[in-house]
């Protein structure tokens, strides 16, 4: 069975995407088809990247990067949850991103933002769409964007999906499975 990280992207205390991404992750899991693991980077706690290797060599020095590279290595695909801070991801995943390079490579990922206001975090989306091709991630389609996700919270912080909410959220979960038993996609022979 592939084995789907859902990783949580904020690393604030207060994260109102940790309860989202704790609902995804537990939709996954009765959804089926996956084994799911929910990654938080704020427990992740990767420092900027200070790596003296280039991550494309694979030859890591520090001991949070090994871990973190073994993390991603196991998995078969992801969901990013992220929120948009100034109309863009967060620096929090562009570093948990940037750290490696192989680890990444050919698998999918499904896109989850969200936001305070109504755009629901869909500029960060597309920010992000030429990092993960630079990386080699293949992004699932269709992606998810909830605006005003403190109304989706309840008096004890928990995520509460709408019917909609939940149908679409299956929906980037279909979209990951099928990219997963989908063929990794040959490179263009070269031309003479």
């Amino acid at each position: 069975m592939p084995r789907l990280h859902i990783i949580s992207a904020s690393v604030r205390s207060t994260s109102a995407g940790r309860p989202l991404a704790r609902w995804v992750a537990e939709l996954a899991a009765r959804q089926g088809g996956f084994d799911v693991e929910l990654l938080d980077l704020k427990d992740v706690a990767l420092p900027f990247l200070d790596e003296s290797e280039h991550p494309e060599s694979g030859i890591y020095a520090h001991q949070h990067t090994k871990e973190w590279s073994a993390k991603i290595d196991a998995g078969d695909c992801f969901v990013f949850v992220m929120p948009m801070y100034n109309r863009g991801f967060c620096a929090s995943l562009k570093n948990a991103i940037d750290h490696l390079y192989r680890e990444w490579q050919n698998k999918p990922v499904g896109l989850i933002s969200y936001s305070a206001g109504s755009s629901g975090g869909a500029p960060a989306i597309e920010m992000i769409r030429p990092v993960l091709a630079m990386v080699g991630l293949r992004t699932a389609e269709p992606t998810l964007s909830i605006p005003a996700i403190a109304d989706h919270l309840d008096a004890e912080g928990r995520f509460r999906a709408t019917p909609d909410l939940e149908t679409r959220t299956q929906a980037v979960l279909t979209a990951v499975a099928e990219l997963t038993r989908a063929p990794e996609p040959q490179a263009e022979p070269a031309s003479a």
